[in-house]
């Protein structure tokens, strides 16, 4: 029986530079993570990021120490995953993803698509 192909990961922006300024045991949560949305799995830390029509953007949410931490990536273009951005969590109200952080958000699913179209 072959395993199924492994995704590869597309970071997009500053997204792999933000993620690995993350502490170690968020980045090996989130690197878990992100190993499974490429292997077609649906990482049981994912979610569908609010504000998204579909479910085809997820956030990986984790919570280190006093911290939130999250990684957000698509599977809407089915045979790579972009990574679309990585950030800290620092609004202390609620849970909501910050307005600019969405908006980076937006722009970074616009290039990915203009990336997929090209690499095609």
């Amino acid at each position: 029986m072959s395993r199924p192909a492994i995704k590869p990961l597309i970071w997009v922006g500053s997204s792999l530079k933000d993620l690995r300024a993350f502490p170690e045991a968020v980045k090996d949560e989130m690197g878990h993570a992100l190993f499974e949305a490429q292997c077609g799995l649906k990482p049981l830390s994912a979610k569908p990021l609010k504000g998204f029509s579909s479910a085809s953007v997820l956030e990986i949410i984790s919570d280190y120490q006093t911290d939130t931490y999250r990684a957000v990536y698509t599977v809407k273009f089915g045979d790579r995953i972009y990574v679309l951005h990585a950030f800290q969590k620092k609004s202390k109200k609620g849970i909501a993803t910050p307005q600019a952080e969405v908006e980076l958000i937006k722009g970074r699913l616009k290039l990915a698509e203009e990336l997929h179209k090209a690499w095609q």
